[in-house]
C-alpha cells in the first residue's frame, strides 16, 4: 500500500484525502437524515454541512496553493486569492 501511495504527490494525496473525508461526511449526514425522518432535524444536519463545506474547500485550496507557491508569481497568487474571496462572498451572500 505504501508503494502505491508513494506514486502520488503529497499535496495531491492530502487534498484527495480531505475530499474523501468530506464525501464520507456527506454520506453519513444523509444516512442520519434518513434515520431521523424529520424535516426540522434534517435541516439542522444540513446546516451543519453548510458550515463544513467551505472549510473543506478552503483547506484543499490552501494545500494546493502552498504546494504551488514557488511556481506561481506573487501577482497570480493575489488574483487567485481574490477569486477565492469572490467564491466565498457568493456562498455567504
Amino acid at each position: 500500500m505504501r508503494k502505491l501511495l508513494s506514486h502520488f504527490d503529497q499535496a495531491v494525496l492530502s487534498m484527495a484525502g480531505i475530499r474523501i473525508f468530506s464525501g464520507l461526511l456527506e454520506i453519513t449526514a444523509a444516512i442520519i437524515m434518513l434515520s431521523l425522518n424529520d424535516v426540522k432535524k434534517a435541516v439542522v444536519v444540513n446546516s451543519m454541512l453548510a458550515v463544513v463545506g467551505p472549510l473543506i474547500f478552503i483547506s484543499t485550496m490552501m494545500i494546493g496553493l502552498i504546494s504551488m507557491a514557488d511556481e506561481i508569481s506573487f501577482s497570480k497568487m493575489i488574483y487567485i486569492a481574490i477569486g477565492l474571496g469572490f467564491i466565498l462572498f457568493g456562498i455567504y451572500k
